[in-house]
């Protein structure tokens, strides 16, 4: 692709963590594995346009022995004289399902034999309830933790709302249809094969981080 004559889909984030990546001479799968992450959620954040959660940049900018505010390009945010730093204030349910809705790709926290692992996924709101398409999901799956969030490392704000709950699989084939128009191509794996999955938030929280304390 040249500079100026095609779209880069990717953010400006991505294009540092691969480009960090490579001058160290590491696979994704290697720094996958020092970050704790899937290779398939470092392989997203360096190809798509994502908001990753501040801990998931965290784990990434530490396996790739740099800071969150190089791959932000931005310096570290220094709070002003007194100010006693940022307060982190809950959001309500109205504010967290807005939220929730207004977006298409968030992450799920799930089991894998090297231990919990953190893979985004492109999601809907359909009813209340979080649909998404995930391959290579293993079956036996009955309760998801489910994370969407939107951090401005600049500017030190931002908001991030988790969704809990039981989970199952939607196995009936026009509704199946009808959910891939609803759920964003762009949010979901390339693969055609994989399970609709839909979650019912039992428990949905949410917190802003405002660096003025309001």
């Amino acid at each position: 692709m040249e500079a100026g004559t095609s779209h880069d889909h990717r953010t400006d984030v991505g294009r540092r963590v691969a480009l960090r990546r490579e001058r160290l001479g590491l696979s994704r799968e290697e720094v996958a594995g020092r970050a704790g992450v899937a290779p398939q959620y470092l392989r997203y954040l360096e190809e798509h346009p994502v908001s990753p959660s501040i801990g998931s940049l965290t784990r990434v900018a530490r396996a790739l022995d740099t800071t969150v505010a190089e791959l932000s390009g931005a310096e570290p945010a220094t709070p002003p004289a007194g100010a006693g730093g940022g307060a982190v204030v809950p959001l309500d349910p109205d504010e967290c399902q807005e939220l929730l809705a207004a977006h298409s790709v968030g992450r799920i926290i799930v089991g894998t034999a090297q231990g919990p692992a953190i893979v985004p996924v492109g999601y809907a709101v359909v009813e209340g309830a979080v649909v998404f398409h995930a391959a290579g999901l293993g079956g036996g799956v009955e309760r998801l933790a489910f994370e969407v969030d939107s951090i401005d490392e600049a500017g030190s704000v931002g908001w991030s709302v988790q969704a809990v709950g039981p989970v199952e699989e939607i196995t009936d084939e026009a509704e199946r249809r009808r959910l891939a128009g609803a759920v964003p191509e762009a949010g979901r794996p390339p693969e055609d094969h994989g399970r609709w999955l839909r979650l019912t938030p039992a428990r949905l929280t949410g917190h802003r981080f405002s660096p003025g304390g309001g």
